[in-house]
C-alpha cells in the first residue's frame, strides 16, 4: 500500500506505515486477501483500529484516533480517497468509506496514472459534495458554513434567532462547529475582556458580546450532554475569573421536550431559551422578575 500511495504522488507524511494501514483496513484487505476484492464499505475508526489489531497485530489505542483522523483520514479525503457519511463528527453514525473510484485503484481495475489525471475533477466533486451537506450561517455579518446536525442546528439557531431577539448587536466572539472546532474564536477580544484561554479549557458553545451593556452571553447548546449545571457554572466562572463584564449563563435547546430531561439540573441563576418557542425565556433567577405585567 505504500508503494502505491508513493505512485500516487502524495506527501512523505501520507505515506506512512499508519496511513497505509488505513487505507488497508478501510478495504477490508488482510493479510491473505486478493486486492481485487477490496471492499468499500463505511467503517468508523474504531473499527479501523480493531481490524489493525485483529489481523496486522498492529494495536492502537483508542485515544490514537485524532492520530488517525489528521495524519491520514483528512488529507485522504482531500485527496478524494475516501469520503465521509457527512453526520457530525462526534456522532455515533459517523463514518468515512474509500470512493467508488479509488477503490477502483486498489483492487487494480484502474491504474493511479489514470486516476491521477482525473485527480482535479474528482477533488472537485467530493469537495462539492461536502459543501452541499453544509449549513449557512450569518455570524458577525459574515456568511460561514456549519457541517449539519442537531447539534450545529441548535447553534445556527442561538446566533440568528436567539441573538437578534435576546442579544441584539452583539458579536459573536466564539463558537465552534463539529468538524472546526474553533469556527470562530476572537482571541484578542477575548483576553483583553480578561479570558484565560488555554487548550485545556472548555469554552461554552456560543459566547456573545454586547458591547455597548458590556454583557457576555455564555450559551451552551444543549441536544444530549452538557446544560449550565452547576458544576459548569464553576469550571465558568474559574474560566472568567478576570472578567470584569456582566455574565449572562444561559442553555439552549431545540424543543421543549428536550429542555424537560435537564429541567432539573440546571442551575438557578441562569437562562433558558427553547428554539421551537424563540420569543420566550425560561428565568432560574428567582425574583429579578417577579412582579405584575401588563
Amino acid at each position: 500500500m505504500q508503494n502505491l500511495l508513493q505512485s500516487l504522488q502524495v506527501p512523505a507524511r501520507q505515506q506512512t506505515e499508519l496511513c497505509a494501514y488505513t487505507l488497508l483496513a478501510m478495504s477490508d484487505i488482510k493479510k491473505t486477501t486478493p486486492w481485487k476484492d477490496a471492499s468499500n464499505n463505511w467503517i468508523r475508526i474504531h473499527d479501523i483500529l480493531v481490524f489493525l489489531k485483529k489481523y496486522y497485530k498492529k494495536e492502537y489505542a483508542e485515544n490514537s484516533r485524532e492520530i488517525f483522523r489528521k495524519q491520514a483520514l483528512h488529507h485522504f479525503r482531500t485527496a478524494a480517497f475516501i469520503e465521509d457519511n457527512g453526520k457530525a463528527t462526534n456522532s455515533s453514525d459517523y463514518r468515512y468509506r474509500i470512493t467508488d473510484e479509488f477503490i477502483k485503484v486498489i483492487r487494480g481495475a484502474i491504474k493511479a496514472d489514470d486516476f491521477l489525471s482525473n485527480h482535479e475533477s474528482l477533488v472537485a466533486k467530493y469537495s462539492s459534495k461536502k459543501k452541499l451537506e453544509q449549513v449557512p450561517v450569518i455570524i458577525n455579518g459574515i456568511e460561514l458554513n456549519f457541517s449539519t446536525g442537531k447539534h450545529n442546528e441548535l447553534q445556527k439557531a442561538i446566533i440568528e434567532e436567539f441573538g437578534s431577539r435576546f442579544a441584539k448587536g452583539s458579536e459573536c466572539l466564539y463558537v465552534g462547529d463539529t468538524t472546526e472546532k474553533d469556527l470562530v474564536k476572537n482571541v484578542e477580544k477575548l483576553n483583553e475582556l480578561g479570558f484565560e484561554i488555554t487548550l485545556h479549557n472548555k469554552m461554552p458553545d456560543v459566547v456573545l458580546y454586547d458591547g455597548q451593556k458590556n454583557w457576555l452571553y455564555f450559551i451552551e447548546a444543549v441536544t444530549s450532554v452538557g446544560p449550565m449545571d452547576s458544576k459548569r457554572i464553576i469550571e465558568l466562572t474559574e474560566l472568567t475569573k478576570n472578567v470584569k463584564s456582566g455574565k449572562i449563563f444561559v442553555t439552549a435547546f431545540l424543543d421543549f421536550k428536550t429542555y424537560k430531561k435537564f429541567a432539573d439540573t440546571l442551575a438557578w441563576d441562569t437562562e433558558v431559551w427553547i428554539a421551537e418557542m424563540p420569543d420566550h425565556m425560561i428565568h432560574l433567577n428567582g425574583d429579578r422578575f417577579m412582579g405584575p405585567r401588563g
